[in-house]
């Protein structure tokens, strides 16, 4: 006698996937799937007897798309505009033009004192793709520019001054929210006798957009003040950044202190790895945006920071 089934589960039609199928094909959660379909109309899938949703060839091409354009650095509207469109993203050479000639004319607007400029110009750069992508591409290389370009006596103080000011308005902006959510925590400074901090906002920025909270002390912060902070705060990791390397030098011993109590690293063009060995801090050699990305990784896959201290 054949034995009766009890199996009910639902079939999937030949050519149609479930959401959690659609999510475990192309890395994308169900949740994010959810919002790019509610948000965007970017999915338009089909529907079973039983009200579960079916995701047709077409849908399974615009998340492609999608992922491809998110990749290049546009904004999530932006890429998934482009992905409705068309399935072929733009030629990468048409985007870093369009990058290229952004960093341009946002130089040339701060250094001729046209702050409405400036503005329109990071406007219409936020509009269009990712903050991460903007301060990667165009707003960090303008920073190293508009220092080169100081230091070889190409512009004046007060050009660099207007330029770093506008700029540090435009980031603090970007940064609101900074102690927004349950991901783990950063406290950045630099350390007294440092003032040039905007690399390490962009950081921050970085940080943020992958689910960090940041407690952000900037410029000029004497290390009594970091590490009352870090004792309050106990942060998953305390980041202290110089451009020179006398500021870290002068307190490479108290660093070492603070490195004993919570997880340390030290970034910037001041942080050397004889400083870091010193102060038995990790080094943050990376670009700010690139740094921010792998350690955001490295929380994800090792479950937390500590684990990056250096030993001996």
């Amino acid at each position: 006698m054949t034995p009766l089934t009890t199996d009910t589960t639902p079939t999937t039609p030949p050519g149609l996937l479930r959401i959690g199928e659609l999510s475990r094909r192309h890395g994308v959660s169900p949740d994010l799937l959810r919002v790019w379909e509610r948000r965007y109309g970017l999915l338009e899938p089909e529907r079973s007897p039983g009200g579960f949703r079916l995701y047709t060839p077409k849908d399974e091409e615009r998340v492609r798309a999608m992922r491809r354009h998110l990749a290049q650095g546009f904004s999530a509207a932006v890429a998934a505009r482009m992905a409705l469109r068309a399935p072929t993203p733009p030629p990468s050479s048409e985007r870093q033009g369009a990058m290229d000639s952004a960093l341009d004319e946002l130089g040339a607007a701060l250094e001729a004192f046209q702050d409405v400029e400036a503005q329109a110009v990071l406007d219409r750069l936020l509009a269009t793709f990712s903050v991460e992508a903007v301060l990667r591409d165009v707003v960090l290389p303008y920073l190293q520019r508009l220092g080169r370009r100081w230091e070889e006596g190409e512009i004046s103080i007060g050009q660099e001054h207007f330029a770093s000011a506008v700029l540090r308005g435009r980031l603090l902006g970007l940064a609101r929210g900074f102690d927004v959510g349950v991901g783990p925590r950063a406290l950045l400074a630099c350390p007294s006798g440092e003032r040039h901090d905007l690399g390490l906002l962009c950081f921050g920025i970085g940080l943020r957009e992958h689910g960090w909270r940041v407690t952000y002390l900037g410029a000029d912060s004497p290390i009594e003040t970091i590490r009352d902070t870090a004792g309050r705060l106990d942060p998953d990791l305390v980041v202290v950044c110089a451009e020179r390397e006398e500021p870290l030098d002068a307190v490479v011993h108290e660093l070492r202190e603070l490195s004993a109590a919570h997880p340390l690293a030290l970034a910037g063009r001041g942080a050397s790895v004889e400083t870091a060995h010193a102060a038995r801090a990790s080094l943050l050699q990376d670009a700010p945006m690139a740094a921010a990305a792998r350690l955001a990784s490295e929380w994800t896959s090792r479950g937390k920071v500590r684990e990056t201290r250096p030993s001996g």
